[in-house]
């Protein structure tokens, strides 16, 4: 089947051929950033996709352009029939890669291996001990470690994503790149974001500025590399000379990338957010279950993506809490 790009392509000529599906709104961490200190109310078991609707669903996007899925959280691991909709994504010839905490990896790695998933990103916000206690308010931090050097020893790409905060972590962005002297990874900064519940303020955030201003004062200039940047990229990229690995900065705050986007985010109970930022939503488990069609509804959503982040054009609107807290918790909706 020839693919529609059209349904993918919003008014700003971005084609979205890149499609992330949250498996599931639970965690077996409690990351501050992203889950509100009192929990979130949880989607029905029945509301939520099951592995045959969610292979059926990712199939009507490829065959409309999409050739990129990655399975996101809270964390995807935890879902029991995992492998099932592992194998059943893989039947559609297109990349699969996932991002997790790490802590399960070790009893998902050969499924993984046998559908060639070998693109991961693992979350860790630090590597202090006492303080990945303190952000994830449990003791998994060696779990993590362990199965950083597990997946690198299987030969599989990571990407460590960190959500920087002022106070709690910035002082240990050099210890972070230090990591990519001798192992083969990427280390991925990312701005502190507004969710409902996570207590964003503007003072918490890391700018790219302020991370640059670090790199630049500990190490050589000569030795900062700036590397080229994706067609499609979220992370502007550097490498230290003669190092393994490389780092890049998210900045989706203080220097958004929208002008490429090619993402679409569906929701563990089936609804397309077309934006992190946004809180529009469009049902499409529902229509599916009715047996409707669902490119119209999905060329809808695309339709109506704003030029930069869900309308939010400037800082001022970001810090806006009656515009930064309209949307769901992190953890409901997938990294």
């Amino acid at each position: 089947m020839t693919p529609n790009n059209a349904v993918l392509t919003d008014d700003f000529g971005r084609k979205h051929n890149y499609l992330r599906i949250s498996l599931i709104e639970k965690c077996n961490l409690r990351c501050t950033y992203c889950m509100p200190a009192d929990g979130i109310v949880l989607s029905p078991k029945a509301s939520l996709m099951t592995a045959d609707e969610i292979h059926a669903i990712a199939q009507t996007f490829v065959n409309n352009g999409v050739d990129k899925i990655r399975l996101t959280g809270g964390e995807p691991l935890l879902r029991k029939d995992f492998p099932e909709i592992i194998a059943k994504l893989g039947s559609l010839k297109t990349e699969i890669s996932i991002t997790t905490n790490g802590i399960l990896i070790d009893k998902h790695i050969d499924v993984l291996k046998q559908f060639n998933v070998k693109k991961i990103n693992l979350s860790l916000d630090t590597l202090v001990a006492s303080k990945f206690h303190s952000i994830t308010l449990r003791n998994q931090f060696q779990s993590v470690i362990d199965n950083l050097h597990l997946l690198l020893n299987n030969d599989f790409k990571i990407k460590v994503n960190v959500v920087l905060i002022k106070g709690f972590n910035d002082d240990e962005i050099i210890d972070f790149i230090k990591l990519t002297q001798f192992l083969p990874i990427s280390i991925r900064f990312i701005e502190f974001m507004p969710f409902a519940g996570n207590e964003w303020d503007k003072s918490k955030m890391v700018s790219q500025k302020e991370i640059l201003d670090q790199v630049q004062h500990h190490f050589l200039e000569s030795d900062v590399e700036k590397l080229e940047d994706d067609k499609n990229f979220t992370a502007r990229e550097f490498k230290i000379k003669n190092y393994m690995g490389s780092f890049g900065i998210i900045s989706s705050i203080t220097n958004p990338f929208c002008d490429g986007c090619n993402r679409i985010r569906l929701t563990a109970n089936g609804k397309i957010k077309n934006c992190l930022f946004s809180n529009s939503e469009t049902d499409l488990l529902t229509p599916f279950r009715n047996g409707e069609a669902l490119e119209d509804l999905i060329a809808f959503a695309i339709k109506n993506k704003k030029k930069v982040r869900a309308g939010m054009t400037t800082i001022e609107d970001v810090n806006n809490p009656a515009l930064n807290q309209d949307n769901r918790s992190m953890i409901a909706i997938g990294g």
